[in-house]
């Protein structure tokens, strides 16, 4: 058993991630601005982790922290704010790790740092993967490509493995109900190549994250291993981007957000699907 502690634990994918790594015999602690009333099993502390002096006293005794605390997406708040709330308090984190000792930094980077919503660059290839060139679009995805330079002057400094993990849009199991309402406009779901990961799936890529053999700083795409649509991927592609690159071997419904890496190198197979969830007239629950 380690210590891990969790920044942001009261969010969608921080509930998830603290009750996944409590159930596999972790001693976790949740720091977030607010308590969540429903983690009964883990220790909760309010803290600011855009405060450095917090994050220090917040991590002190941890073996390892899986960094999640954020602004969550674009146009929630003012861009300078999101820029600034996401880079410091992910500065914080990397620079309070090996002051304290930590062993290892798992956080959340974004599938936005690739170029999402793909409205001033077309993808370059598809599926994606972590090979694909970084095109951030907004304020909050360029947090996240800054984040991912700092973790690597960072893991380069003090030799901790920093792990980045690209989530897609994260789901929870009563958010398949809006699944249907996209399958009628194929652009309406478009800015992220359809894709999507149960938030339970994101724990899971969390705790593999922890524990995988891994040096230096690493960034993974985490999707679901299929699309949020009906239709096969290679018709989407076809319909909204005919002159993307649709690479061979795609599987009839298979993420266009490549998971590969993910799989080789954690161990990280999505075990959560929509289609498993809702029915879904014509098109079976394989993926």
């Amino acid at each position: 058993m380690s210590r891990v502690v969790v920044t942001g634990g009261a969010g969608k994918a921080g509930r998830a991630v603290v009750r996944d790594l409590v159930e596999h015999g972790h001693d976790v602690t949740s720091v977030d601005l607010v308590r969540d009333p429903n983690l009964t099993d883990a220790e909760q502390l309010v803290a600011d982790v855009t405060d450095y002096g917090e994050v220090v006293d917040a991590l002190e005794g941890a073996d390892a922290v899986v960094h999640l605390a954020a602004i969550p997406a674009p146009g929630l708040k003012p861009d300078e704010l999101t820029f600034r709330v996401n880079t410091t308090s992910t500065y914080n984190v990397f620079a309070a790790a090996p002051l304290l000792g930590l062993r290892r930094v798992v956080w959340a980077s974004s599938e936005t740092t690739l170029g999402l919503p793909f409205e001033r660059e077309l993808p370059r290839y598809a599926p994606i993967d972590e090979d694909h060139p970084l095109l951030p679009e907004s304020s909050y995805a360029l947090s996240k490509v800054v984040s991912e330079e700092m973790a690597r002057q960072f893991s380069r400094w003090n030799g901790i493995p920093y792990v980045g993990l690209r989530f897609s849009n994260v789901m929870e199991p009563h958010d398949y109900e809006r699944f249907p309402g996209f399958w009628d406009d194929a652009r309406l779901r478009r800015w992220n190549l359809w894709g999507y990961v149960d938030a339970r799936d994101v724990a899971q890529s969390c705790r593999l994250a922890l524990d995988g053999d891994l040096t230096g700083a690493e960034a993974f795409i985490v999707a679901a291993a299929d699309t949020v649509m009906n239709r096969p991927s290679a018709d989407l592609m076809a319909e909204v981007y005919p002159d993307v690159e649709l690479r061979d071997g795609v599987g009839e419904f298979e993420t266009l957000l490549s998971i590969e890496k993910a799989r080789r190198l954690l161990g990280y197979e999505p075990a959560f699907s929509w289609r498993d969830a809702i029915a879904t007239p014509g098109v079976g629950g394989s993926h």
